[in-house]
C-alpha cells in the first residue's frame, strides 16, 4: 500500500513536534533558554494545522456522491 505524500508529512511533522517538547522539556529542567525551541515548535504546530486541514478539504472533495 503506497503512502500519500501528505500523510507521510503529517507523520512527519507530528514526530518533530513530539521530539522538540522532549527537548524543551529539558532544557527547561536544566533552567536554559529554551525561546528559539517554543518558537520552531509553535512553528511546526502551524505548519501541522495547515496541513491537516488542507489535507481534510482534498480529501472532502475527492468524495464521490452515491
Amino acid at each position: 500500500m503506497e503512502e500519500d505524500p501528505d500523510t507521510y508529512r503529517i507523520l512527519r511533522l507530528r514526530a518533530e513536534i513530539l521530539e522538540l517538547g522532549s527537548a524543551i522539556r529539558q532544557l527547561q529542567r536544566e533552567g536554559l533558554d529554551d525561546a528559539a525551541a517554543q518558537l520552531l515548535i509553535a512553528r511546526k504546530r502551524a505548519q501541522l494545522e495547515h496541513l491537516v486541514k488542507s489535507n481534510s478539504a482534498a480529501r472532502r472533495l475527492n468524495i464521490k456522491a452515491p
